[in-house]
């Protein structure tokens, strides 16, 4: 099945990341105009290669700029069809139990995990009202569906709460012909992912535990984000893809 796609402008969040590099590189390849946003820079070669991409460094938690930057690409291209919001901190030494965590801690991993999600949507989903056409994809993770005895709350409570909210813009939005849909990774290496190569045994372990007895790759998800983006998912809305290689299917 060859995938097709009506929109012609994207912005993703978290761009320069591993999961938001490679989704970046398959939108431009498929002639949309791309906005990475990202507090890391690309590399030149990257964007040399996929000339349709078009980064601006920014904190995604500066709201302010971050509107700059998607109203000039919005007069620049007339519309904006796609958001995907790949932005995400997992910070393991400070991110613990809500009984012990600091508050400032708590509050700006919502604030980057879910505040960004609110202010985005706010920004483009009135875009995509005009054209009465837009979907979006969100990467949450399957942190969201459980506890954990090591935990991080801030993290996973905050992914969990993106789930609901994708689900409520899938309802809110569907009239305009916008969808949402709600991505859950399972392990993935990506550069989140660093204590793996400072303990490559933890991440065999690990992989003993998966079913498909393999960590997943950043274009696993992004095959799955660019189906979701796609026409030929145009039925497809208010859903959560669950893409770890069979974990939470696990007893």
């Amino acid at each position: 099945m060859k995938l097709s796609y009506k929109g012609k402008s994207a912005v993703v969040t978290g761009a320069s990341g591993g999961m938001g590099l490679e989704i970046s590189k398959k939108l431009s390849q498929n002639n949309i105009s791309v906005l990475m946003l990202d507090i890391k820079s690309p590399s030149k070669v990257f964007l040399r290669m996929n000339r349709r991409c078009q980064f601006k460094k920014v904190d995604i938690t500066n709201f302010k700029l971050v509107k700059t930057h998607i109203e000039k690409f919005f007069k620049k291209n007339k519309r904006i069809d796609y958001l995907v919001n790949t932005t995400g901190v997992l910070w393991f030494d400070e991110d613990v139990s809500a009984v012990n965590i600091d508050d400032k801690v708590w509050d700006k991993v919502f604030q980057i995990n879910l505040k960004s999600m609110v202010f985005l949507s706010k920004l483009v989903v009135p875009k995509m009202m005009k054209n009465k056409f837009g979907s979006m994809v969100h990467i949450s993770s399957i942190d969201a569906l459980s506890g954990d005895d090591k935990p991080q709350d801030a993290y996973g409570a905050s992914k969990a709460a993106m789930i609901r909210l994708s689900k409520s813009f899938a309802i809110q939005f569907a009239e305009n012909k916008i969808r949402s849909n709600i991505i859950l990774p399972g392990p993935i290496e990506t550069g989140m992912q660093i204590r793996w190569k400072k303990n490559p045994k933890a991440k065999k372990n690990l992989e003993k535990l998966i079913p498909l007895n393999k960590v997943g790759k950043p274009d696993d998800i992004s095959n799955a984000s660019m189906f979701l983006l796609s026409d030929q998912a145009s039925y497809i809305t208010g859903t959560e893809l669950i893409v770890d290689g069979g974990i939470t299917s696990k007893p």
